[in-house]
């Protein structure tokens, strides 16, 4: 099943990361989103970042290799990784994604 799995990261971490999962196959596309100015609470302080969104798309069987791997290569500590499901989608474009995935 096509999922989407939203990723923030650092402006300068953006497209290698994002190179990363397509040439492994951890994703069918990404895409690289600049310009999102974060707030959020870390370590009991709010902090303002400039940061990258990156829209990835994969299936739910290669989730967990998709989640290791961006542990792995993400630069922060505790990384947003959050996994949307794909409800509908053209059939077409659906193969393709899923055939992306695969080795």
């Amino acid at each position: 099943m096509p999922i989407v799995v939203l990723v923030t990261v650092p402006p300068d971490a953006a497209r290698n990361l994002a190179r990363t999962l397509v040439e492994e196959r951890l994703a069918a596309s990404v895409n690289v989103l600049p310009g999102l100015q974060s707030v959020y609470r870390w370590e009991g302080e709010v902090a303002e970042e400039s940061e990258t969104l990156l829209l990835v798309k994969t299936t739910r069987a290669r989730y967990d290799a998709l989640e290791t791997r961006l542990l792995e290569l993400h630069p922060y500590d505790v990384p947003e990784i959050v996994a949307l499901p794909i409800e509908k989608g053209l059939p077409e474009y659906m193969t393709w994604l899923t055939d992306g995935t695969r080795f």
